[in-house]
């Protein structure tokens, strides 16, 4: 079966490539970029490289700072107005997921002139949208070379998928000294993402040996390096290791799509205010649990690439390793169960039914190897549940 290959045109990969932006700029013929930007972030200084860049190169830019924790769509058309006002003619997003997200939905708002619920799964968004050049600033979410962005509806609290090429950057700066000031709790959660992004590419039913070779790299990468990142934050290497790994994982999932694990934590973290990468690793050993009779062999083989497991174990073996180690992995980066977070046991359990019909409704669950029912579904929350 035909596999497509779809990246970002150009993408910068090492510590100091942020110095590359302007000659990025100039390639797209983006001239007048509104660069988006958490808040937080740009109080912090940490956006200064990228605006002393900007201005060292004369370009007229637009700074952009509305943006929040899960973007939702009165956030982007925010955006979308400050495009339209001022005449911007292409984008940058820098910071986290939801800074990149921002700046990918806001693009695809304004050049198309659809609001964002008309734009989500099943549809297919692959219309030309105003470039964006993805800058990263955690070594996680895979945003800034996927085509994938996640939005929640205002009203209903829904979090909806935007697929397609209109998401896809034009182009992406990978820039691992960026991540050198991300605390514990921040490159802990975006590392297990980007964990998350490399298992579910390859055990995904629309697995390819082009995502395969990338989320093993991906694997081996992030096994190697995540804790070390974690509790070691000026540890360099472990930090350009976790980089290319996030960055290796989100190409691989940019062309599989995600699965089961990504249809459900998006509910957890629109409900309950849960980051993304927290509420992936919330439910992975149970979702793997649920998963792995239907693709023992690729399970076996991300037990391996992330070290938990030999070549001497049998597939068994090595799956047994694998959820043993994501329970384990857990308490070693201190990821709490929904009880443990402070979840509401009643306002939970009564959200299981809701939270698995959006889960069904995003797509993604059906790229699982083993595919889940509703009731499974509300089981496999009760399962992460975990007095």
């Amino acid at each position: 079966m035909p596999n497509q290959i779809l990246t970002p045109r150009r993408i910068v990969i090492g510590g100091g490539s942020i110095g590359e932006l302007p000659g990025v700029l100039r390639q797209f013929a983006i001239r007048k970029p509104l660069l988006v930007v958490d808040a937080n972030l740009h109080r912090l200084g940490l956006a200064d490289p990228v605006i002393q860049a900007l201005r060292d190169a004369g370009t007229d830019f637009q700074i952009f700072t509305d943006v929040i924790e899960d973007p939702d769509d009165a956030s982007v058309q925010r955006a979308v107005e400050a495009i339209r006002a001022s005449g911007r003619d292409g984008i940058i997003g820098m910071g986290g997921g939801s800074a990149i997200d921002t700046a990918k939905a806001a693009a695809v708002v304004a050049a198309l002139g659809e609001p964002v619920r008309s734009l989500m799964v099943p549809r297919i968004v692959d219309e030309a949208a105003l470039p964006v050049v993805a800058i990263p600033t955690t070594a996680g979410t895979g945003s800034e070379v996927t085509r994938a962005c996640v939005i929640t509806d205002s009203a209903s609290h829904e979090k909806m998928l935007i697929l397609g090429m209109a998401c896809l950057p034009a182009a992406a700066i990978v820039d691992y000294e960026l991540t050198l000031s991300c605390p514990f709790r921040v490159t802990a959660d975006t590392g297990l993402d980007a964990l998350t992004h490399a298992l579910e590419a390859l055990v995904n039913r629309n697995r390819n040996p082009y995502a395969d070779a990338l989320a093993l790299s991906a694997l081996q990468l992030i096994g190697a390096n995540l804790v070390t990142a974690s509790l070691e934050p000026g540890n360099r290497s472990a930090r350009e290791a976790m980089m290319m790994g996030a960055t290796h994982a989100g190409l691989a999932v940019s062309n599989t799509s995600t699965a089961l694990v990504h249809g459900m934590s998006r509910q957890i973290g629109s409900l309950f205010h849960v980051p993304h990468g927290l509420s992936n690793a919330m439910l992975l050993p149970a979702v793997t649990e649920f998963s792995v009779s239907a693709a023992p062999q690729p399970y076996a083989m991300a037990a391996r690439a992330l070290g938990w497991a030999s070549a001497r174990d049998s597939d068994a073996q090595a799956i047994d390793r694998l959820i043993a180690g994501f329970w384990r992995l857990n308490e070693t980066l201190k990821v709490p169960t929904p009880a443990a977070f402070g979840i509401d046991r009643d306002t939970y359990f009564g959200a299981r039914a809701s939270m698995a019909e959006f889960a069904l409704r995003s797509g993604t669950p059906a790229n699982n190897p083993r595919l889940a029912s509703k009731d499974e579904i509300m089981e496999i929350y009760a399962r992460a549940w975990v007095d």
